[in-house]
């Protein structure tokens, strides 16, 4: 698991296609900036990312959601763009298939061989959890991404939708008292 003093995510946004590695675990507290990742490449005019899984330990829906989400904007694009998981354990390639989200991105689950040039790599800043960075909103769009990529995960995450739902109104009631 990724120490302290370790980045979580490294992205090489030089390399064709681009790389972003996961070190230690990815969840809702600390995915944000790789969405914003994504974004980039994506304005870019970038057609490909890899994504390397060989260092994830865990990653959770919030995050699975960003990835169906950037999956879905990557193919929207002309010519239709992609995004690759390599390298997945047995537990994380069993949680993309479960949610249907091999059907919208690639999987190598053999792994392929990365050419990741780590001295210019730049790790993607992680701020300490907090409102801004795990907010009801963006939870809510990549829990969206989810039932958009596979109608069946609607019923898995119904109740976290609608309780995401209400909490991104109680924030809005409070933004305008």
């Amino acid at each position: 698991m990724a120490d302290n003093d370790t980045p979580v995510f490294l992205v090489d946004g030089y390399s064709d296609p681009a790389l972003l590695r996961i070190q230690g675990r990815a969840s809702y507290l600390n995915c944000a900036p790789v969405s914003d990742f994504f974004k980039h490449m994506l304005s870019e005019g970038r057609t490909h990312v890899v994504v390397d899984f060989a260092s994830c330990t865990a990653m959770d829906s919030t995050f699975l959601g960003i990835l169906a989400g950037a999956a879905m904007d990557f193919r929207k694009q002309k010519p239709p763009g992609k995004l690759t998981l390599v390298r997945l354990s047995e537990r994380n390639l069993e949680l993309v298939r479960n949610l249907g989200l091999h059907r919208i991105l690639e999987v190598d689950a053999e792994g392929r061989s990365l050419s990741f040039d780590v001295d210019r790599a730049q790790a993607v800043a992680t701020k300490a959890p907090g409102p801004a960075h795990a907010s009801a909103e963006s939870m809510l769009r990549a829990h969206e991404h989810l039932v958009e990529a596979d109608k069946g995960n609607l019923k898995k995450f119904q109740d976290v939708l609608a309780y995401l739902r209400l909490q991104v109104e109680k924030d809005k009631e409070a933004d305008e008292d």
